[in-house]
């Protein structure tokens, strides 16, 4: 991975969680510990990082969750319509929680006729304005950081269901690794949606491609389309996922 390429990652895992730790950086962009120790001093004497004691936070103070949400908005968006686009009317579509597939919620409540089934509050409040479409709000353990559900609870209500389409977004997608998060919860939640699903589309932004999070849940091969933004045409890790997975729909 070249050297602008790895800050351009490290920042964006800083805007996404405020703080970040070194063993998490080094997971998520798979260099070693010296070499991201490098980076963190050379971005924090650019003042766009303060160090902390075992990684580093944003030169201000931590933001908020609606901070994440304003992250890489235009590609998202864009994602989003081009998800809209490739799901049929009369389809029950499982969907799980975060900024990316927000709006892919809000992109999919234009159209009529699905039922969806999520463990996110955002997504089922976009859904449920539209009479004609059907939500299912999983229940569960609730996490108010994110407005979702998880557990053993939620895990068992998502397999009573047969989706014909599981959207899902993870925090990377590598070729080796497949589609993959950081948090176990959020893992778990996306790896039963796959379970119980008859196809897979990952919606994951150019920052998301090449990256190996720490918990795997779906294999390369088991994805059917892989949904990214045009930027992402740039990484040399989109060659490797494309001879793998369904395929890549451009937004």
């Amino acid at each position: 991975m070249w050297h602008e390429e790895r800050h351009t990652r490290i920042r964006d895992l800083l805007r996404a969680s405020g703080k970040v730790s070194v063993e998490r950086i080094v997971t998520e962009l798979g260099v070693s510990r010296e070499t991201i120790r490098r980076d963190l001093v050379e971005l924090a004497d650019r003042g766009e990082i303060r160090r902390v004691h075992g990684g580093a936070v944003l030169a201000d103070d931590e933001p908020p969750i609606d901070v994440r949400h304003a992250t890489r908005v235009r590609e998202k968006r864009a994602i989003a319509r081009k998800v809209s686009s490739l799901v049929e009317s009369g389809q029950t579509v499982f969907m799980d929680a975060g900024s990316t597939m927000t709006l892919v919620a809000e992109a999919l409540s234009a159209r009529s006729g699905l039922t969806i089934v999520t463990n996110s509050v955002d997504v089922a409040t976009r859904f449920a304005a539209r009479p004609d479409n059907e939500v299912r709000l999983l229940g569960g353990r609730f996490d108010a950081r994110i407005g979702c559900t998880h557990g053993s609870a939620t895990i068992a209500e998502i397999a009573r269901y047969q989706a014909h389409l599981a959207i899902l977004s993870p925090v990377g997608i590598d070729a080796a690794a497949g589609a993959s998060s950081f948090e176990l919860e959020e893992a778990e939640i996306a790896r039963a949606m796959c379970a119980n699903a008859r196809s897979i589309m990952i919606a994951a932004d150019h920052a998301k491609v090449g990256v190996r999070s720490r918990v795997a849940w779906c294999p390369a091969d088991r994805i059917d389309v892989l949904v990214t933004d045009r930027r992402a045409e740039k990484s040399r890790a989109i060659a490797a996922i494309a001879g793998i997975v369904g395929a890549i729909e451009y937004a």
